[in-house]
């Protein structure tokens, strides 16, 4: 009598750890881990619930190393404005957010995620991020959720700005309640919201507290200038040898963006094993072009993230295509290096990468047995995408997340055949609506 499995999906191509791809494979899934790889003629386990693949690829969830869950309704409100756009328009309207704004919000951006074949994110936090936990956790998906910490800035106001203890405290509060929830799918970050905007002393406080809680920290690093200059004008030093100064580098800090980073700035964070989130979207529409290929070259793990709603969508194989074009542009034309940023390297940034931002580098992104069973499913029978002559350049090159046809996590499927089965999707987008209408009223008066 076979042994029998909770999951199988059969007769799918897999994507396997060193980016080759097998024919008519098999995976096996027992409670929320893969148990068995199979190849094309073995015998397979019977299995509760089986999902036929054929014409599919099977690959790791991808994961957002940096969002703003509560973000969402601000979609179309900031292409074409002029700096700052953070001030004047992002920081107003998340200050008047209210809880169950931030519920409905955190509901939209997992629907939106889980429908682009994102499993896991990092969220760098609002206000009321126990909310948009909540939201997770009905969803199914995997995050590591931060609330913002911000103790000085002459823009910052109401809920948005804490004394430092408030700060600590409130998101201490959030880790008892939430950190290993969902089964064990949320862990709780703290969070730098920026250096202009949180004092040495909170930075310091952060640190000390993350440590003692043996947890992340998700921070906003080196995205535009003015943080540089405000940098250099008051502590003599540029973000990163800052934060380096106050003992915050280290293999728990995530930091997003990273586009003004010098080559001291690189070797440093590469040493103490920071994890580097790059939006390229985002990055290049308002900061340039991050030196994606340096930050590789000196051994620092890369991430791929959306940042939110407000600028694009959440879709991260649109990410990994900007970055390929825009580093081949900008550093691969100037130096004739057509390989500069390949289809690999961006494949593992999206998978690999955030998985290692997350803290669970070691449980998440790839396909091998053990690992959590966070995996999607991708239509490849599509004249967009076959015949092709090399399956993961065209993946990268070619491919969306709309192919994205299933995804399990945590060992559940929480979308088969484009249907998300955790989620009301069109209560959601009806309740978003009215929640965006009543914001908008409260800001305008």
């Amino acid at each position: 009598m076979n042994q029998v499995c909770d999951l199988l999906i059969k007769n799918c191509r897999l994507l396997h750890k060193d980016f080759s791809t097998g024919n008519d494979c098999a995976v096996s899934v027992s409670g929320n881990q893969i148990a068995g790889i199979f190849a094309a003629g073995e015998s397979l386990p019977d299995a509760a619930e089986v999902i036929d693949a054929k014409g599919k690829l099977l690959m790791p969830g991808l994961v957002d190393g940096h969002t703003h869950c509560c973000q969402q309704l601000l979609r179309g409100s900031v292409a074409d404005e002029y700096p700052m756009i953070w001030t004047r328009i992002l920081v107003p309207f998340e200050s008047n957010l209210r809880p169950e704004d931030s519920y409905v919000s955190g509901q939209l951006a997992c629907l939106e995620m889980i429908k682009y074949g994102t499993t896991s994110f990092a969220d760098s936090g609002g206000v009321f991020m126990d909310r948009v936990a909540d939201a997770v956790i009905e969803s199914g998906m995997r995050a590591a959720i931060a609330k913002s910490t911000m103790d000085t800035g002459n823009a910052i106001t109401g809920a948005m700005k804490e004394t430092r203890e408030e700060a600590v405290s409130n998101t201490e509060a959030l880790y008892r309640a939430y950190n290993g929830s969902g089964e064990d799918r949320i862990r709780i970050f703290f969070a730098i919201r920026q250096v202009m905007t949180c004092t040495p002393e909170l930075i310091s406080m952060v640190r000390e507290r993350a440590a003692a809680l043996h947890t992340g920290i998700h921070a906003h690093l080196c995205e535009h200038r003015d943080e540089v200059s405000f940098c250099l004008q008051n502590y003599k030093m540029r973000p990163a040898e800052f934060l380096d100064s106050l003992g915050v580098l280290g293999p728990n800090l995530l930091t997003a963006h990273n586009v003004l980073l010098s080559e001291h700035d690189i070797r440093i964070m590469a040493e103490r094993g920071v994890k580097v989130i790059h939006c390229p979207r985002c990055n290049l529409s308002n900061h340039g072009f991050p030196k994606a290929p340096q930050i590789l070259e000196a051994g620092a793990s890369i991430g791929l993230g959306t940042d939110g709603a407000a600028p694009n969508n959440a879709d991260l194989f649109e990410e990994m295509k900007t970055l390929r074009y825009g580093s081949q542009a900008f550093w691969g034309l100037a130096a004739f290096d057509p390989i500069v940023m390949t289809c690999k390297m961006l494949l593992r940034m999206a998978t690999q990468g955030g998985a290692n931002a997350l803290g669970r580098g070691d449980e998440l992104g790839t396909i091998e047995v053990g690992k959590l069973a966070d995996m999607i499913l991708v239509d490849i029978d599509q004249p967009h995408i076959s015949p092709t002559q090399n399956l993961v350049n065209t993946l990268v090159c070619a491919a969306g997340g709309r192919d994205v046809t299933d995804s399990i996590i945590n060992g559940k499927v929480v979308m088969r055949n484009r249907q998300v089965l955790t989620l009301d999707e069109e209560k959601i987008k009806a309740d978003a609506k009215q929640h965006m209408r009543e914001i908008l009223s409260r800001i305008r008066g």
